[in-house]
């Protein structure tokens, strides 16, 4: 399977870490810009403005027309090749990212959008928002993910609810989406993030790794379904 992940979140690009890939150069070949590849399969690609700032540290200043053009090239001038999926990743809320996205990419086949909530209250009216911008905009919605839903003890494996629980569950509910699943608030899930480690590799036994590919199969699921 080919992925390619496309990280639209401007002002806060942390994918390349996520995937452990550094401060890579991104090169040109003639149909665009060569997208990084996370493993010698060349069956991840990423591309990220992480990969075009001269400092990690710099902040990305710009107003709508500038994002909405550097989403555009991302979308036509990088050479992703045959994928089986592209995923796009963006930040919270309804703003020039999302409208970008979805404009640029209303051409293809796009399967839907998946939201992601905390259980609480105040974020779930943020993921409100969002379903009204994915109704307007007709966007599928492929189903809702409650994150961050209770903590996972890394000595005795209890799961104490901490953000309370079942927010995203009832939001699902209210708004007709599909529910894929909870996803607890796991330190060894937070450490690989941290770190760049491959999480399902290094624990194929936890709880949360049988959580994320209960959610993965359902989105598939959902997908073939269309």
């Amino acid at each position: 399977v080919a992925v390619g992940i496309l990280d639209v979140d401007l002002c806060g690009p942390s994918i390349p870490r996520m995937l452990c890939v550094g401060r890579q150069d991104v090169h040109q070949c003639d149909a665009g810009w060569v997208p990084v590849y996370t493993d010698a399969q060349k069956s991840l690609a990423l591309m990220s403005i992480g990969f075009l700032l001269e400092n990690p540290d710099d902040a990305v200043v710009w107003r709508g027309p500038k994002k909405t053009a550097l989403i555009g090239q991302f979308v036509s001038d990088v050479a992703w090749g045959e994928l089986d999926f592209l995923l796009v990743d963006t930040p919270p809320g309804t703003s020039d990212e999302h409208l970008a996205v979805v404009e640029n990419l209303r051409k293809h086949k796009v399967d839907g959008a998946i939201l992601v909530t905390t259980p609480q209250a105040v974020s779930t009216g943020d993921v409100r928002r969002e379903i009204t911008f994915c109704k307007k905009t007709g966007l599928r919605i492929l189903g809702i993910v409650e994150n961050m839903s209770g903590f996972v003890c890394p000595h005795c494996s209890e799961c104490s609810n901490i953000f309370s629980k079942g927010g995203g569950e009832e939001l699902a509910k209210l708004s007709g989406s599909p529910f894929l699943g909870c996803i607890p608030l796991d330190p060894q899930l937070s450490t690989s993030v941290e770190e760049g480690k491959d999480f399902i590799q290094a624990f194929p036994e936890s709880a949360t790794f049988s959580a994320i590919s209960h959610i993965a199969q359902a989105v598939l699921a959902n997908i073939a379904a269309a």
